[in-house]
């Protein structure tokens, strides 16, 4: 699908009353949405994805997450200390350096449990009670999201 023929699809969303347009066209998917003109969206009107035909691998990610809640359940017993933002965990404060907590090791409230990277700002994760570390759920360098479980403290 050429260009020209997406810009007038946009104007053709635009002069409408629509939320939502999809067009296919062979192996081809545009699909395109705004929010209507009460919303409170701050952004103009745009295409939202144009993708090959095979949707399903677009939405096949979508089952990993729903795996992925059980494991939540399975956290041992105590305190656990989630992610207080979407970042990248280290475990310690440069390479090569010793890492902060090992499980076993016992912390006090205040103590340095790792450390999150987002926006090249290092930002301290603390332990917020005293107790003994029982599970450390994410590894050095791995990529956390928000009010993810990352240490168990009992």
């Amino acid at each position: 699908m050429d260009l020209r023929k997406i810009k007038k699809l946009i104007d053709l969303l635009e002069e409408s009353n629509l939320a939502e347009l999809e067009i296919k066209e062979g192996e081809e998917v545009v699909r395109l949405s705004r929010v209507p003109k009460g919303g409170v969206a701050m952004a103009a009107p745009a295409p939202v994805a144009m993708a090959p035909a095979p949707v399903a691998t677009i939405a096949a990610p979508a089952p990993a997450t729903v795996a992925e809640a059980p494991a939540a359940d399975a956290l041992p017993a105590g305190h656990v200390v989630k992610a207080p933002m979407v970042g990248t965990f280290y475990a310690s404060s440069s390479p090569g350096a010793p890492p902060f907590v090992k499980v076993g090791q016992q912390v006090k409230a205040g103590e340095t449990l790792g450390v999150i990277e987002a926006m090249k700002m290092f930002n301290q994760i603390e332990a917020d009670v005293a107790g003994t570390i029982q599970a450390i759920l994410v590894e050095n360098s791995q990529p956390v999201e928000f009010d993810q479980p990352m240490f168990v403290i009992a």
